[in-house]
């Protein structure tokens, strides 16, 4: 009852205690993220090695095996790894104890791969170091279709313009897209021409490699002037590839488009989307971090405008799936579960206040 009599002896300290929590609490309410996820710290690192063409028994022996040693003798606080070997992919994930420094694991990791690189296949390429958060999920996909563009033109739209001016945004990140055919010069490769001039694909790409140069040259003065003098020897127009040397067979010159054709293609295409029937692609934004879900989309959904006046007006943008919606409604009823508590919580006082003076009056009239 101490707290009770320095309330009464003290009341006006109580009030001003009671305003400031009151605004506190405001503002902590005002400044917490809204999400369904808490922010949530895993200690996990992925590591994908890519190598097209090797069988999922290949990329185990020369990939997986080797970095998993690697980096046991390297990375400090590793708790486990687990590996998963696909065609041409492996992937490989490295669990670490709780508390361990992971800015710290990435840069040993990366360290340490980028010198297996040299005890790879040749061509090999460093892997993907990616930092896995649990907290980070899809929060917006926008579907890209057109009518007029082809899935070459709506995959680098959605790649090169959009999610470049997304990925701007706090708190937001963006992959590649789903779906389209990612743009690329192609070579198609003529078998009974190359035989016949007993070339091989080697030969191909040593001449791609050898005549598409650029190269520092300095600087040439003329008078009294100063001109920067440039070599770049890279095609401006993909036709001009065809007119490549590739190489000299007694005195004759065999060209590129003698043997093969060059044209402005697309990679082998390994999923595809649909929207209404027709071809599109797929852009998922995901939140980060301890970002707020309504915060990043009301963002997005922002840009959106200024982003859509530097497209071609055949591509359409359409929100197909929107997480804050749920967020929306999931708050809301939170607030009414509160305000519900609130009344009862009130009404239930005003009955014991009732209560209590009754059972004093009744005691004093005794």
């Amino acid at each position: 009852m101490w707290i009770v009599k320095l309330a009464l002896r003290r009341p006006y300290t109580f009030v001003v205690m009671a305003l400031a929590i009151l605004l506190a609490g405001g503002l902590a309410i005002a400044r917490m993220p809204a999400d369904i996820f808490p922010e949530i710290n895993i200690p996990i690192v992925s590591v994908v090695w890519q190598y097209t063409g090797l069988t999922p028994e290949d990329m185990a022996d020369m990939f997986t095996t080797r970095s998993e040693r690697s980096m046991t003798t390297t990375v400090n606080d590793i708790e486990h790894m687990e590996s998963q070997s696909y065609a041409g992919v492996s992937v490989i994930r490295v669990y670490f104890h709780p508390g361990a420094k992971i800015e710290a694991a990435i840069a040993q990791i990366s360290a340490q791969s980028n010198q297996l690189v040299g005890y790879l296949p040749e061509g090999t390429r460093p892997p993907g170091i990616i930092r896995y958060n649990a907290a980070s999920v899809p929060v917006l996909q926008l579907g890209l279709s057109s009518e007029t563009l082809s899935e070459q033109e709506v995959f680098d739209l959605g790649t090169n313009f959009i999610r470049t001016q997304l990925a701007t945004i706090q708190g937001a990140s963006v992959p590649p897209p789903f779906g389209g055919k990612q743009r690329m010069v192609m070579v198609d490769i003529n078998p009974d021409a190359l035989f016949s001039r007993g070339l091989s694909a080697t030969d191909i790409s040593a001449a791609l490699n050898n005549e598409s140069v650029i190269l520092p040259t300095g600087s040439a003065k003329i008078g009294s002037r100063e001109y920067r003098v440039e070599m770049n020897n890279i095609p401006s127009v993909v036709d001009q590839f065809n007119r490549l040397p590739v190489k000299s067979v007694n005195g004759t010159t065999i060209y590129m488009r003698d043997i093969a054709q060059v044209r402005d293609g697309y990679m082998v295409q390994t999923n595809i989307v649909r929207h209404n029937g027709a071809r599109g692609a797929l852009l998922t934004a995901l939140k980060s971090g301890g970002a707020s879900t309504i915060d990043i989309v009301r963002r997005i959904k922002g840009a959106l405008p200024r982003i859509k006046s530097t497209l071609p007006p055949g591509l359409k943008i359409e929100t197909l799936f929107d997480q804050s919606i749920f967020v929306r409604a999931a708050i809301q009823g939170v607030l009414r579960e509160a305000g519900a508590a609130a009344v009862l919580t009130g009404f239930m006082i005003l009955l014991f206040l009732g209560s209590w003076r009754s059972t004093l009056i009744v005691c004093i009239s005794i």
